[in-house]
């Protein structure tokens, strides 16, 4: 599968600048609401330990790239239109933000650390960024509870006797969002409440509809602008309050992110996208050079520019991905010369099956078995697969 993270946030809060640097595309920025209208969609790369060097080998990558050991694995990134308090009613761009959410597998939520930006991403002073996580949660919870009530309703109006049972109807309404009714039920019964929606008050149901969004539609988030004073100090009082250990926050800079892939793509310097270190290649200004130890002195505070470990954090943490290389139990290199050309993504419970029908639903129906390369094992259609596993599938097809 292709994994796709959502990036969201409210207006103005950096949230195109780290698309741009994440996947260098030109979308359009601006300190001003509304810089993004239609979602821009783009390749951004979340880094995996490359397996060749375990086989005493140097991998040529089809897709993405390798780079010292480490392979960037393309995922696709979505910076989808900005939002504002009443977005489930419609307000601002509100529904076409929404609709723009249905695919995502995960989320980055750019929140503007500094303060500088108001609940509708107008210029302010000393605005609490605590407001801003809220205030999504919120607007995603209410978008969940509306589509929850609908499945309620139609369960109320179906035929009495011959209605399917409640899980049945909200797995259907939130089929977009990849739940089935196990999964429903089991959300259901876990928050101690009965499957007879008759017995749901409001807190009820906005609570299922609140687990139902986190489960499946989890967040990191994204400290932006992280180079301001100002961040560091809310970043330093947020993650210290407890009310907030449920989430995963990044410290991040876009802006340094992108300065470096800009400044590295013209020879200016060495910079490798996650690293905490970059080189200097070539004669600047006084200016040039100042603006880089600046960036160089944040990479020294918090270990790298962000960017990357948002959209790692998001993939690996959140979702618990899995990065598998197909092999070969003879060596890696293929008859054309290839070195572990790919490298794909799957889901974290993913088995040697699933991989049979992800690389083709006729590898899949013609499965034998699988060679666990290292070990040069076989292993079962059932067998868990490990992150970077080396996998041969033997198929009769």
């Amino acid at each position: 599968m292709s994994y796709k993270i959502g990036l969201v946030g409210k207006p103005s809060v950096g949230k195109s600048s780290f698309f741009n640097a994440a996947t260098m595309n030109d979308v359009p920025e601006g300190a001003y609401p509304f810089t993004t209208i239609d979602p821009s969609v783009g390749e951004a790369y979340v880094r995996v330990d490359c397996a060749a060097p375990d086989f005493g080998e140097t991998c040529t990558p089809e897709t993405g790239y390798c780079a010292d050991g480490t392979r960037f694995v393309p995922v696709k990134l979505v910076d989808v239109a900005g939002l504002i308090p009443g977005a489930h009613e419609g307000k601002g761009l509100g529904n076409q933000f929404l609709s723009d959410l249905n695919e995502a597998d995960v989320l980055v939520h750019v929140v503007d650390f500094s303060g500088k930006t108001d609940i509708e991403g107008e210029p302010t002073e000393g605005h609490d960024p605590r407001e801003d996580i809220a205030f999504l949660e919120e607007e995603l919870d209410q978008w969940y509870l509306g589509i929850l009530e609908k499945a309620v309703d139609k369960y109320e109006n179906a035929y009495a006797g011959t209605e399917p049972a409640i899980e049945e109807y909200v797995a259907d309404q939130m089929n977009a969002f990849g739940t089935n009714k196990d999964q429903v039920k089991q959300v259901v019964l876990a928050l101690g409440l009965d499957l007879d929606p008759d017995e749901w008050d409001a807190a009820d149901r906005l609570e299922l509809a609140r687990e139902m969004r986190i489960r499946t539609k989890p967040m990191v988030i994204a400290a932006n602008k992280m180079d301001t004073p100002e961040a560091q100090a809310n970043y330093e009082e947020i993650t210290a309050d407890p009310d907030y250990e449920h989430l995963t926050f990044t410290p991040a800079s876009a802006h340094a992110e992108k300065a470096l892939k800009s400044a590295d793509e013209k020879g200016v310097v060495d910079y490798t996208p996650g690293e905490g270190e970059f080189d200097i290649l070539a004669d600047l200004s006084m200016e040039q050079k100042q603006g880089l130890e600046q960036i160089r002195d944040f990479l020294h505070a918090f270990g790298q520019t962000g960017v990357q470990s948002a959209l790692e954090a998001a993939l690996f943490e959140e979702l618990g991905v899995k990065a598998i290389f197909p092999g070969s139990s003879n060596g890696v290199v293929t008859d054309e010369g290839k070195v572990l050309r790919d490298c794909f993504l799957l889901p974290p419970d993913a088995t040697t099956e699933d991989f049979a029908y992800f690389l083709h639903s006729d590898i899949g129906d013609g499965l034998l078995h699988g060679v666990d390369c290292r070990s040069k094992r076989q292993i079962g259609s059932d067998h868990p697969l490990e992150h970077r596993d080396v996998v041969e599938i033997l198929s009769t097809n």
